[in-house]
């Protein structure tokens, strides 16, 4: 039930114990008699008389009825902080448990506390910012669309692979398998001058207006996967070198969205 807030000076001068003066409190906000709270939780009238005088108070057996009856939870009647209100999925989780026997309570007790414990230490991991590009780098027959050079920042936990890498791509098509594989995210360092790459290393290129993940050699950009010939361009292509592919992007490796950043020098949000 949502929670009031209580006026705690009706209470205030009574001098009774707390909880007779909030039965009486809460009867009176309802429009209740004595005697129909009192047949609502099956005792005399002299019984909820009593209470509210401070005369007596009502057996412990009897709280979730009076509860009930006032529309008041446990906490307003004794005057405690409520906790926060549960959410539904916290209250589903909470149903769970409480239908579990002892045994597999302790289990999942132990299962939070790892991944609270988890959790924390991955918070605490520092954070690197790249740059993602949408356009994938095609291990195939390649992508016509043109490449802007516009991407989005991507965050991910600092490493020393990630600490070489200035960008990322999404690899489309099975040319470089099986070494890269269709949809992986692969991290690509940024090279301003095409002869940094040797051959025989992996880079990204852009030939004409398509992208493509490539092994860089003498006679041309050439597939991991036999079934693929070397692609050889005339001299009215242009190939440009975009960089060094330095790895694979693990899945894990990438910073939810909700958990706040722990960037290293230089390396924070602009």
């Amino acid at each position: 039930m949502p929670r009031r807030k209580i006026n705690e000076a009706v209470f205030s001068d009574s001098g009774l114990p707390v909880l007779c003066g909030r039965i009486r409190y809460f009867r009176e906000q309802r429009g209740m008699e004595q005697k129909e709270l009192a047949a609502r939780i099956g005792v005399s009238a002299n019984a909820v008389s009593n209470w509210e005088n401070g005369r007596g108070r009502p057996d412990l057996n009897l709280l979730p009825a009076l509860s009930r009856a006032l529309d008041a939870d446990l906490y307003e009647l004794f005057a405690l902080p409520a906790p926060d209100d549960f959410t539904e999925e916290e209250r589903q989780l909470i149903g769970c448990c409480r239908a579990l026997t002892p045994g597999h309570r302790l289990a999942v007790r132990q299962l939070a506390e790892t991944l609270r414990q988890t959790q924390n230490e991955a918070a605490r991991r520092p954070v690197r910012r790249l740059t993602f590009y949408g356009r994938p780098l095609s291990a195939g027959p390649g992508d016509p669309t043109e490449f802007d050079g516009k991407g989005t920042p991507i965050r991910v936990y600092d490493s020393r692979q990630t600490a070489r890498a200035d960008c990322v791509f999404r690899v489309n098509g099975d040319s470089m398998e099986p070494r890269y594989h269709s949809g992986d995210l692969v991290l690509v360092s940024r090279i301003p001058d095409a002869p940094a790459l040797k051959y025989g290393e992996v880079g990204a290129f852009i030939a004409g207006n398509e992208t493509y993940i490539k092994v860089c050699e003498k006679d041309g950009l050439h597939s991991l996967n036999p079934a693929y010939a070397p692609l050889r361009f005339g001299e009215g292509t242009d190939v440009f070198l975009i960089g060094r592919v330095t790895g694979v992007l693990k899945p894990e490796d990438v910073v939810p969205e909700e958990e706040p950043a722990n960037y290293p020098a230089g390396t924070e949000d602009a």
